[in-house]
């Protein structure tokens, strides 16, 4: 049992916290049960697991989870409720965390729906961006400068598993994320202003959707590179939320590419 909060483990769990470091060592944490689920079912083994042992006796899910990763070979460390408070990012602790790899999914040989965040800072829009990438069926993520990590402990909590099973790239200029694109791939950004309508384009071609930050939108790099399109609005509402209007034109791609038509 782990009581101190200066013990060197805890002290490098708590470094994962920090952006330089999930990168450089190539870990990241994931607090809660149903993260660590989502992991495991996706392959992905835990390096180690922390735990509150009363706190986990109290949840059957959470209580399975841990005798299944014991039985894996995990290594399980108990902890008190005071050392698991120091090192987690929630308001109210589940009691269960692991340290897991950081995930790297092949890229797909021919994407033909892409996600691009350009500028997203905000980490729950970017989250659940990522979210409703998997379940419009996008191939892949880029993640252009200026955008939040997208291992950031509450963009990886607002993705709902989406991390380990969507392939994601950080990029750190727009000429590397352009070479991640095939060149027939035409690239539409989501403009309050724009003149086409989301529902104009023929998603059934190869196509890249550029969501921009919430504040200054997209970025010049990413406006000389794309086509603008908007979603039509009534009442004086200006613009969407990002992870919103996000949703409403993948979603609108998903649609022609399951009927067919544009």
């Amino acid at each position: 049992m782990i009581t101190s909060t200066s013990n060197p483990r805890i002290k490098e769990i708590r470094k994962l916290h920090r952006r330089r470091h999930r990168h450089e060592s190539g870990r990241i944490l994931l607090e809660g049960v149903r993260l660590v689920e989502d992991a495991t079912q996706a392959g992905v083994r835990p390096e180690m697991v922390l735990y509150v042992p009363e706190a986990v006796a109290g949840q059957e899910r959470a209580a399975r989870l841990l005798q299944q990763l014991q039985e894996q070979g995990v290594e399980c460390l108990a902890c008190s409720p005071e050392v698991f408070a120091s090192v987690s990012d929630t308001v109210t602790p589940q009691g269960i965390l692991a340290v897991v790899p950081l995930p790297h999914r092949p890229l797909p040989s021919q994407p033909t729906l892409v996600l691009i965040l350009d500028q997203v800072r905000d980490p729950g829009n970017a989250g659940t961006l990522l979210r409703t990438a998997e379940a419009a069926g996008v191939d892949l993520v880029l993640l252009a400068p200026g955008t939040v990590d997208p291992f950031n402990e509450k963009v990886i909590r607002a993705g709902m598993g989406a991390h380990f099973r969507l392939p994601l790239r950080i990029c750190e200029s727009w000429e590397q994320l352009a070479q991640q694109l095939p060149p027939e791939m035409i690239l539409y950004r989501a403009e309050a202003e724009a003149q086409t309508p989301y529902d104009q384009v023929d998603w059934r071609r190869p196509a890249a959707l550029v969501i921009g930050g919430e504040a200054a939108g997209p970025s010049d790099a990413a406006r000389q590179r794309t086509h603008a399109i908007a979603i039509p609005m009534q009442g004086q509402v200006e613009s969407l939320n990002a992870a919103v209007a996000g949703a409403v034109i993948l979603f609108e791609a998903a649609r022609q590419r399951r009927h067919g038509d544009g």
